[in-house]
């Protein structure tokens, strides 16, 4: 089969390798597409220590090709036993598991789930990682319920498209954050009542004047004490990101002061994954697909993700 993998100091081949095979319990997947997550990006940089080559990837749909049945898959290896937290078996696929930039993908039987009818197969694609991650933070971790305000950093992420869409769906008001006023005005065709731009304001200061947040969804990690500030009383900030720095100092007495809650989050269970594909029957939100490129064309695309110039998911068309 055709595949991307992944050799040491970062270098991307388009190559040849040889099927997978199927164990007990497992199933081949032949992909018609997959999507691009910043965990990709994280991968080929060597910031995960996985050994080399390796086939990266982590979103994908595709054809069963034991029962021809068309499929999503559950991206998520091994989560536990406990909605809490995944136990200590798990694993991400894409790492160190070969992953969906490829053909051809074996996973085990359980994380196969039927793909959504009214969604295209890039769209199918790009809804595992990031609209599971969404919705945990959202939902089970976040707690967030009709008539709350969330605020959402980082608008045009994958993760930033699905939670503004889930969350609108859920019967909250939505708030962003971007550098970008493009960017801010397509999350309002998502849901959105507004932004603030953090470029040319203090978007601290400005959340506070649009009444504050109940909620805040984080993935820059530097942003901590600021996303707090945000927060009403007795308010929730959830994280699960780091792309803005790896340590924080937070101050002590205005966090107790306030009675807030800093909750970590990452990926989601297969009950949150259920629940999602629930919340997509529901409405009539899709996937956000920034572009489509061939699977030859991976290398490309994961310079586009670094340079932060899409909006929604990167995907690639396998097959």
């Amino acid at each position: 089969m055709l595949a991307v993998s992944v050799y040491e100091g970062g270098e991307i081949r388009h190559e040849t390798v040889a099927d997978p095979v199927a164990g007990p319990g497992e199933v081949v997947v032949e992909l018609r597409a997959a999507a691009l997550n910043r965990r990709d990006l994280l991968v080929a940089g060597g910031t995960y220590p996985f050994p080399l080559p390796l086939i990266p990837g982590s979103d994908g749909a595709g054809v069963r090709r034991d029962t021809g049945e068309e499929v999503v898959i559950y991206p998520a290896l091994d989560w536990g036993p406990r909605e809490e937290a995944f136990g200590p078996d798990f694993q991400v696929l894409g790492g160190p598991r070969n992953g969906t930039y490829a053909e051809l993908v074996v996973v085990p039987e359980v994380n196969v789930f039927p793909k959504p009818e009214r969604l295209s197969w890039e769209e199918a694609a790009a809804l595992p990682l990031a609209g599971l991650t969404a919705y945990r933070a959202l939902f089970s971790r976040g707690g967030l319920s009709a008539g709350e305000t969330v605020l959402v950093l980082g608008a045009g992420s994958g993760v930033s498209t699905f939670a503004v869409q889930l969350a609108a769906q859920a019967g909250a008001r939505v708030l962003v954050t971007s550098s970008s006023d493009e960017k801010i005005e397509r999350s309002r065709t998502l849901g959105a009542e507004g932004g603030v731009n953090y470029a040319t304001e203090d978007w601290v200061a400005a959340v506070k004047e649009l009444g504050g947040a109940d909620l805040v969804i984080d993935s820059i990690g530097s942003t901590w004490p600021q996303s707090l500030e945000c927060v009403r009383p007795g308010g929730r900030v959830v994280v699960f990101g780091a792309t803005g720095g790896t340590e924080v100092t937070l101050p002590v007495r205005p966090f107790y002061f306030g009675q807030w809650s800093l909750l970590g989050t990452m990926m989601g269970s297969p009950a949150d994954f259920a629940g999602l594909l629930g919340a997509l029957s529901s409405g009539t939100w899709r996937p956000v697909i920034d572009s489509v490129v061939p699977l030859a064309e991976a290398a490309t695309a994961l310079e586009t993700m670094a340079s932060g110039r899409h909006f929604g998911k990167l995907v690639l068309a396998c097959g």
